[in-house]
């Protein structure tokens, strides 16, 4: 166990109303003073005559924090001019200079390995350490929200937003002594590993109780409750057998689908809470609906939803996105959901338990169309097959069902949690060492010999040669 980072001793102020106060012996510099600027003209065409190249694009750096030359990148040409300019070199950092929206402005990401025929693409900037500063404290500093601050304020743009070359220069940077920005990374890397391995710990306990959720749910609205019933073929394939009294019916003969909508002359005015695709999981939603009004709404807000209906995504179905409505007013959902509303021999929380299993999922899913944006139209839905039990038997599975699931929701909303809670740790920490909030020093210098390669400073380390400092290590300071 390491000692514990504390403040340090004395601080001055930094003369900026973001960074606030930074420990004494630190400066303050600007962008261009620590490193060279360079932004990158390379498109990813393929031009007769120059020389074909691999690039590094903005989704490579937005979605790594790390750049190796094993990385699948695109293939390019471009000139010797350009090859000898643009080349990224090891310890570079890139950032995204320009993006859709302003806040996807100037994330960074470290080049741990270069390659001859590996450039920079279009829409990044290459930041090039001068001597006594290191890269991967330069990358860290830039995700830092002190800094990723100034990039935000200074894009400019409407549709899409953008950096220029004066803009990036002009950052300013709290910037430590060489030694320190060592132990800085050093000590951040080691953290951070330890917070990865917990959350890919956790991430792997939801996986598996949903997995066991699942399980759960398809048994009971398949097979129903009595492990000893008669069975008939249900006389679908994928479906096989189902206890002997159930009927075997198709959606559309058992609900209604897409009942009601909002039509075009509804108030202007008119205010509902309006639920996206986006908005739902498997069973729950991920997030509140949205306050709108009619006029201010998409045009996809249309499907009225009631006390009791059930929505399944028919857009994007690999998402497997349901929802049971209860206790709810004035819903409006996307026209990307279906709105199903149960007869009177049909249970609506029984339907809201069979869209969710895997029978019906499977069944969506096989029957959309298209590859990135698959969809089945409401024709092919209420074609789907239902297997439905009478209408005691749906109420003792449906109390079944509420037992034995509410006790797994509760654990994997605890762990969602959790992992929450190490990530805003970890987005803190970031800010904390590269501002001077804390004084890591000592606890970097405590660290195994095998942290030295920790995380952004990692040369030749793999990551799977950190298992030991990830799974044994005490992270009960963090939880």
């Amino acid at each position: 166990m390491t000692r514990k980072p504390i403040p340090y001793p004395s601080y001055r102020s930094s003369g900026i109303e973001h960074l606030g106060d930074i420990p004494d012996h630190w400066e303050v510099r600007r962008l261009c003073t620590v490193a060279e600027l360079r932004v990158s003209n390379v498109d990813k065409h393929t031009k007769t005559g120059e020389v074909p190249v691999r690039l590094c694009n903005y989704v490579d750096v937005y979605k790594n924090d790390r750049i190796t030359s094993a990385m699948p990148f695109m293939y390019a040409t471009a000139s010797k001019d350009e090859i000898e300019r643009f080349r990224l070199n090891k310890g570079d950092v890139l950032i995204t200079k320009d993006s859709e929206t302003w806040q996807d402005i100037g994330i960074p990401a470290w080049v741990a390995e270069s390659a001859d025929d590996l450039l920079s693409g279009y829409h990044l900037a290459i930041l090039r350490p001068h001597k006594k500063i290191l890269g991967s404290y330069l990358a860290l500093a830039c995700g830092s929200k002190a800094i990723a601050h100034q990039f935000n304020v200074r894009a400019n743009g409407v549709t899409r937003y953008g950096l220029t070359y004066f803009d990036i220069r002009s950052i300013l940077l709290p910037l430590p002594p060489y030694l320190e920005q060592k132990a800085i990374v050093r000590h951040y890397g080691y953290v951070a590993m330890r917070i990865l391995g917990t959350v890919s710990a956790k991430e792997r306990l939801v996986e598996l109780l949903e997995e066991e959720r699942q399980a759960i749910i398809n048994q009971a609205v398949t097979r129903g409750l009595d492990s000893g019933v008669q069975l008939k073929p249900s006389g679908v394939e994928w479906l096989g057998s189902v206890p002997e009294h159930w009927e075997v019916c198709k959606l559309k003969h058992k609900v209604e689908i897409n009942d009601s909508t909002l039509p075009e002359s509804t108030d202007p005015y008119f205010e509902f809470s309006y639920i996206d695709i986006g908005s739902v999981e498997s069973g729950s939603l991920s997030e509140q609906p949205q306050r709108l009004q009619f006029h201010m709404a998409p045009s996809r807000a249309r499907r009225i939803v009631e006390n009791g209906d059930t929505i399944v995504s028919t857009v994007r179905t690999y998402l497997k996105a349901t929802w049971f409505a209860e206790n709810i007013s004035n819903i409006i959902c996307s026209t990307g959901f279906a709105v199903l509303t149960p007869g009177g021999d049909l249970s609506p929380r029984f339907v809201s338990y069979v869209v969710r299993s895997n029978a019906f999922t499977d069944q969506v899913t096989a029957d959309s169309v298209g590859v990135a944006y698959p969809a089945i139209s409401d024709t092919k839905l209420g074609s789907l097959i239902l297997c439905i039990p009478p209408l005691a038997e749906q109420a003792a599975i449906i109390e079944y069902l509420d037992k034995a699931t509410v006790a797994i929701d509760v654990a994997i909303a605890r762990a969602r949690r959790q992992i929450e809670l190490l990530q805003e740790y970890q987005t803190r920490l970031i800010v904390d060492v590269v501002t001077g909030k804390l004084d890591v020093r000592d606890a970097a210098a405590q660290l195994p010999e095998d942290g030295d390669e920790v995380g952004l400073i990692d040369d030749d380390l793999d990551r799977e040669d950190l298992a030991p400092v990830v799974h044994d290590a005490d992270l009960s300071g963090i939880v």
